[in-house]
């Protein structure tokens, strides 16, 4: 029988084969806008499924944003999970009547993993408070299994979850994420961490787009019914606006988000969306309620900024042109995709841009950045590359930006591994120590 009714579907907990046929009913009623796929295993071996919403689902197109949501990745906190099935219902049902569903689903690639750790869902306690459930089948904590830009953790093993996303993560350019999780309620970004380099101020871990992080975050708390009120559970901190630095509430090493950040060029908050971790089933449509539009104008925040395409002087796209944006040291460099194009979430302002390319001229341009989300697009710029005389070896890339799951820088952008100092150029090795 299908679980979604005329009703839409039911607020209750679903278990993971429940889940698994709520999806494959969902993608056989829309095969047009979704697209169903596992992106993995858990040590358990249940498949991690993703559903894909949008206009073509099935493919990456040129100027269209990839945006994801991952819920459950602590087994024991299920409101998230709850919330992205009832977000898939809520899409795919409205889609064509309801404007801004249909504009969403039109102008960007929605992708949804309900549960990265259906393990620990299955082996949960019904609590609010303890942790019964939150790791996986190896009792590992996924979020503090990744990659860390300011610990030399490379050699770690990474669980089989976590391997999942990581790999998923080099299939999509995503540009923008959020992860779910309960026990609190506040929308936290990067960075979670730091090893108090020029990155910690004021007990603060500040990453190069903080700006554009504080505004996604407020975007979430203000259009949530009340998160931005600050206060929302009895038992823990108030938090202004309904936000903070990840960092600032407490480090978190080997933490997804800034592992999104950093190595995947896709900005990622952690949403808190409850006080309890597992609450009644009579709790779950007002948690709907608070939460829908809020995940729905998070959606939008996709559209920040800029994107478009780098070319060379044959107007083909090129892979790994680094696009830098002038004030903004990003740990790894953002850079082209295998389809030369870039995204760059932005406030509305003035910014320089630099691309650079081997063997190309280096081109510098200043472009005013607009409020992209109301027009529902970010603002397109490309950039036509001309060859150069002399071959340019200036952006070669940290070997750390390029293989996340080997080497780690030890600390800042100060500080990279020594066997990439060969291959830079002294001038920006000088830019790199100066910064």
């Amino acid at each position: 029988t299908s679980l979604s009714s005329l009703f839409g579907l039911e607020f209750r907990y679903h278990n993971s084969v429940e889940m698994e046929q709520y999806l494959k009913d969902i993608n056989g009623k829309f095969p047009d806008i979704t697209h169903l796929h596992s992106i993995g295993q858990s040590v358990e071996g249940r498949e991690l499924w993703v559903l894909i919403l949008g206009q073509h689902p099935r493919e990456h197109r040129t100027g269209i944003p990839e945006f994801k949501y991952v819920g459950n990745m602590h087994g024991n906190e299920v409101v998230g999970r709850v919330l992205l099935l009832q977000l898939i219902d809520y899409l795919t049902s409205h889609y064509l009547s309801d404007p801004l569903v249909t504009r969403l689903l039109n102008s960007s690639r929605v992708h949804i993993l309900p549960s990265m750790n259906p393990d620990g869902f299955e082996s949960s306690a019904r609590d609010c408070m303890y942790t019964i459930g939150r790791y996986n089948k190896n009792g590992v904590d996924l979020n503090r299994n990744f990659p860390d830009a300011f610990e030399g953790n490379s050699e770690r093993e990474r669980e089989k979850e976590v391997r999942a996303v990581m790999d998923w993560l080099k299939t999509e350019s995503f540009v923008l994420s959020a992860n779910l999780h309960g026990g609190a309620v506040v929308a936290s970004y990067p960075y979670d961490n730091s090893n108090g380099g020029s990155e910690l101020q004021g007990g603060h871990s500040i990453s190069p787009d903080d700006d554009v992080f504080v505004q996604l975050a407020k975007t979430y708390s203000y259009s949530h019914r009340d998160m931005h009120n600050g206060n929302s559970c009895y038992d823990s901190q108030d938090f202004t606006n309904g936000i903070t630095n990840g960092y600032h509430w407490y480090p978190l090493p080997g933490g997804m988000q800034d592992y999104n950040y950093v190595w995947a060029q896709c900005l990622e908050l952690t949403l808190e969306i409850s006080c309890c971790k597992f609450p009644p089933e009579a709790e779950l449509p007002g948690l709907w309620e608070a939460n829908k539009p809020a995940l729905l104008a998070y959606i939008q925040q996709v559209h920040l900024g800029v994107k478009g395409v780098v070319m060379d002087s044959y107007g083909k796209p090129v892979q790994n042109a680094v696009v830098e944006v002038a004030g903004r040291r990003n740990l790894c460099p953002f850079r082209t995709d295998r389809n030369g194009e870039y995204y760059r979430l932005l406030l509305p302002g003035n910014y320089t841009i630099t691309v650079t390319y081997p063997g190309h001229k280096t081109l510098t341009q200043t472009i005013q950045v607009p409020y992209g989300p109301d027009a529902f697009s970010a603002l397109t710029h490309n950039f036509f590359l001309q060859e150069s005389d002399y071959s340019s070896k200036a952006t070669q890339l940290p070997q750390s930006c390029t293989t996340p799951n080997l080497g780690i820088p030890e600390s800042d952008s100060a500080t990279l591994l020594p066997s990439v100092f060969t291959t830079l150029t002294l001038l920006l090795l000088q830019r790199l120590l100066l910064s």
